[in-house]
């Protein structure tokens, strides 16, 4: 196969010599082949750094690199805590994102300590958010803002660190235990049905206020119709 496709090859050139032939097709072909062979490159390249970057990793010498925004529902991941205390804790952490992108980074966090009244040194901050920071992007997600609770609610947080006093200072009450603090097998299966049960009332309690909410507003829309054709 390879000695007829060169014997093809050398007749076609000889056409294209003696004029017989157009020699576009020969040039288009060529300039394709080192497209291709650029194209090879390219990729031989980006697979190299691949390969590099995964070799120095493995040798604890580069960083991971994931994205914060993980997608999850906190109400199932984090089940120790009521959908009220997760709310009250998205609003705080919306208040401190000052930059809307969705992350509290090291100068959001140091404003957030300074309103809460306990500033932080520069390698306070730092360790503060190391210590929850999972993907190493050196700036808080709201997931990584709830771990923050969950080590206080556990009582893993070191006394009088940055993290503690911040869930200190916080006015939300993480003090509630999950399923871990059962003592038994058979009181850890009470309490989740418990837990499974409250969540369910505090979706009905929501959807009672939501209702509560919209009767009231229909009948304060009655009323001043009702005023409005009064004075007509």
């Amino acid at each position: 196969m390879a000695s007829d496709e060169l014997a093809s090859k050398l007749t076609r050139r000889l056409q294209i010599e003696d004029g017989t032939e157009d020699a576009v097709a020969v040039d288009e072909a060529e300039e394709n082949g080192e497209d291709e062979k650029s194209t090879t490159a390219n990729a031989d390249n980006e697979l190299g750094a691949k390969l590099l970057r995964r070799g120095q990793l493995n040798e604890g010498v580069g960083q991971h690199q994931q994205p914060s925004d993980r997608v999850y529902n906190p109400n199932t991941e984090f089940k120790e805590f009521s959908r009220k205390q997760i709310k009250d804790m998205e609003k705080m952490f919306k208040q401190y994102d000052a930059g809307k992108d969705g992350f509290i980074d090291l100068m959001e966090l140091k404003l957030m300590m300074e309103k809460l009244e306990a500033p932080q040194t520069h390698l306070g901050l730092k360790n503060m958010i190391k210590e929850v920071d999972e993907d190493l992007d050196n700036k808080l997600s709201f997931r990584e803002f709830l771990l923050i609770f969950r080590k206080a609610a556990a009582g893993e947080l070191v006394e009088g660190s940055g993290l503690q006093v911040l869930a200190t200072l916080s006015e939300i009450d993480v003090s509630t235990e999950g399923v871990k603090g059962a003592k038994s097998f058979f009181e850890a299966k009470v309490q989740a049905i418990s837990e499974s049960n409250r969540f369910e009332a505090e979706i009905r309690q929501e959807q009672e206020e939501k209702k509560k909410e919209l009767e009231e507003k229909k009948q304060r829309k009655a009323a001043f119709k009702e005023l409005k054709s009064a004075f007509k």
